[in-house]
């Protein structure tokens, strides 16, 4: 019998425990002062009891007190809180990746909030000429600043840039060859591939060059009267260094005209403003890509651009004009919130210095490590007393990422607090910071959790400060 699992209930207890379990409508009596939607109680009663049988019947060990009324209630409360807390939650987010894909991507700023607010809460001319008194389009909303900012000829606007690719594709090249270099056939996240969506919008993939190096000899052997497009495919979320070669978008253009081909570059983590004033590496801008001559362009809208999550298609007012006409647009389409975010975004790029400043993303690319460092000293001040002989609590150096599977090998000089965890392990810190009542999400370097303080918003300070109380158990000081 040594070897027998002397915790497991025996099988006579084991039909006692069962019959201890108090019945839903009992344990309903107990309940039925709490103030919450009726459905709520009753599945968080079923579940707490489903659970205490699963551990009876699985032969975990098992007392009878363990099944009394208090004990049985406080899980009851802790199902009950958890299914009335939003599934979709803000986070504050310490990780200094500011464009971060799990996290929201792009923050967006006040005058964007505030359309979103208006839009949502009145009705509104989504689809309505004011001038004529007769439908209207949702994209006239937009082209005309986006046409200003970035010297297309028209533009247009889908939900991401995923579908902005495969919708220019479907136009353009359906049934038909598409040439590309294949260093460029990148895949970004959520395992999507260029390839793939090719596939997928009808095109047929002719692939040229090496991974390394391509040159414009490739591309033009490579045209036959099957073609219908040359696609240039910006790299944004990673490099390929030494021996290497590519063609740019001018030669690529002249190639283009020609043989009377179409030219279109995806650019990805489109910008409009030029970054390397942040120490970062120069991105071709959107307005850039056009002057090159490119028919048609794609970007994100909710990366570099720091808007709403959108796919930008501008270009040559044909080529447009056919994209829009394309019934697969309409199953692409954007709604109001985001046409609101858009809009306001854009009329802040109108005074680009403003823009720099007002727009969450680009303000956290430019943000001085000393401001960093002073965000991070204030933290510090709030919770250094209080964790003392709990955790270990200091500002330290530390590199930001933009994200967003942009500049993928730029860092940001920052600062973060460092959190070196005395009364429990580093990763049970960071448990129980991402499963507190406000998530917090950060980084475990050098057996330490950093809190990047440059995508810790000042308002956030406080918050966090009383986290980290919660989390540590200490009076909020």
């Amino acid at each position: 019998m040594s070897g027998e699992d002397k915790t497991a209930a025996h099988p006579s207890s084991m039909h006692e425990l069962l019959r201890a379990i108090p019945k839903v409508d009992e344990f309903l009596g107990w309940v039925e002062q709490i103030k919450a939607p009726v459905r709520f109680i009753k599945a968080a009663v079923r579940e707490v009891l489903a659970a205490e049988r699963e551990i009876i019947l699985g032969g975990q060990s098992r007392r009878p007190e363990d099944l009394g009324r208090d004990v049985l209630l406080a899980k009851f409360s802790a199902r009950l809180k958890d299914k009335l807390t939003p599934n979709f939650r803000t986070v504050i987010n310490g990780t200094g990746v500011i464009i971060h894909t799990n996290l929201g991507r792009s923050l967006l700023p006040p005058e964007a909030m505030q359309g979103l607010v208006k839009v949502g809460s009145r009705y509104s001319n989504l689809e309505f000429d004011l001038t004529t008194g007769k439908r209207g389009s949702r994209y006239a909303l937009v082209e005309d600043l986006l046409c200003e900012l970035t010297g297309a000829e028209a533009g247009l606007v889908v939900n991401n840039n995923a579908a902005a690719v495969l919708l220019a594709l479907d136009t353009l090249a359906k049934g038909r060859e598409v040439i590309v270099s294949r260093g460029q056939l990148v895949e970004i996240g959520g395992s999507f591939r260029i390839p793939e969506v090719m596939e997928k919008s009808g095109a047929y993939l002719r692939e040229v060059g090496a991974t390394n190096r391509t040159h414009l000899r490739d591309y033009e052997g490579a045209i036959t009267e099957q073609t219908s497009l040359l696609l240039k495919v910006h790299t944004s979320n990673y490099r390929i260094i030494g021996f290497t070669s590519e063609v740019g978008l001018p030669e690529l253009v002249e190639l283009g005209r020609r043989h009377g081909l179409p030219v279109m570059e995806d650019l990805g983590s489109g910008s409009l403003v030029d970054l390397s004033r942040f120490g970062l590496e120069k991105e071709p801008t959107v307005p850039e890509v056009v002057k090159a001559g490119v028919d048609v362009v794609t970007c994100s809208g909710d990366k570099l651009l720091g808007g709403p999550q959108a796919g930008l298609i501008l270009g040559t007012r044909e080529i447009i004009g056919r994209i829009k006409k394309n019934p697969l647009n309409r199953a692409l389409r954007i709604d109001k919130f985001t046409l609101a975010g858009l809009e306001a975004i854009l009329r802040l790029y109108c005074d680009e210095e403003k823009a720099l400043s007002a727009i969450p993303t680009l303000a956290m690319m430019g943000m001085a490590p000393e401001v960093i460092g002073r965000r991070a000293a204030r933290l510090v001040r709030r919770i250094g007393k209080a964790l003392a002989g709990r955790c270990g609590v200091a500002v330290v150096a530390a590199a930001s990422r933009v994200g967003g599977g942009a500049m993928p090998e730029q860092d940001l000089p920052s600062r973060a607090v460092a959190l070196r965890p005395v009364i429990m392990k580093v990763t049970d810190l960071e448990k129980k910071l991402r499963e507190a009542s406000t998530p917090v999400i950060g980084r475990i370097e050098n057996e330490a959790y950093l809190l990047d303080m440059r995508t810790v918003a000042d308002d956030e300070v406080p918050a966090l400060a009383d986290v980290l109380f919660e989390v540590f158990e200490v009076a909020n000081r």
